[in-house]
């Protein structure tokens, strides 16, 4: 992860998807099966590992436990529980990440190919900042001087937030961008 400086380890292609998804929200840390917990419940005791837990940059504390919808059971459905009361009591943050929406994961994935430091010896990141004004993304990387090394660019603008687009729908050619309002998170 770009964010923690580190790899890290997952055990299922969803539990991939949440750790770029963190990453491109700039987790401080993050700490994968952070602790056992043991509960009793009115059919005995039972035991839990959750399968993340993200420090964010304030300091707050998000705890995850990553499963696709069709595989929950009603053992499952406890531990959660579980595990939501501990967060709870820790004041944290609790989640149970079950499914993707298509495009989050699509466009995460696109993103994630220029979240690595790049240079820019040809200086069009600042052209591409110049001409994101709610263009396309088309528009936007035929506006520079050199548009098959802007597309790279603009990507790496994406991720680090210096341009917006939408990220509840695809990334294509027809996407809007616009300068970031919040300036980005450095480059």
């Amino acid at each position: 992860m770009v964010s923690t400086g580190r790899h890290h380890g997952f055990e299922s292609l969803e539990e991939a998807r949440l750790l770029l998804a963190l990453d491109f929200v700039r987790v401080a840390e993050v700490l994968p099966q952070p602790f056992r917990l043991a509960f009793e419940h009115a059919e005995g005791r039972a035991e839990h590992i959750p399968d993340f837990l993200a420090v964010l940059p304030d300091g707050n504390r998000w705890l995850f436990d990553v499963r696709p919808r069709k595989l929950i059971g009603e053992d499952d459905a406890l531990k959660f529980a579980a595990a939501q009361e501990a967060a709870a009591a820790a004041g944290w943050r609790y989640d149970v990440v079950a499914d993707w929406q298509p495009s989050v994961v699509s466009v995460l994935d696109q993103l994630s190919a220029q979240r690595r430091p790049l240079a820019d010896p040809l200086g069009l990141r600042e052209q591409l900042e110049e001409a994101a004004d709610g263009t396309s993304f088309r528009q936007l990387v035929e506006s520079s001087s050199l548009p098959v090394v802007a597309r790279a660019q603009a990507l790496h603008l994406l991720w680090h937030r210096r341009l917006g687009t939408d990220l509840g729908s695809p990334l294509t050619d027809a996407s809007p961008v616009w300068i970031s309002a919040r300036g980005g998170v450095g480059v």
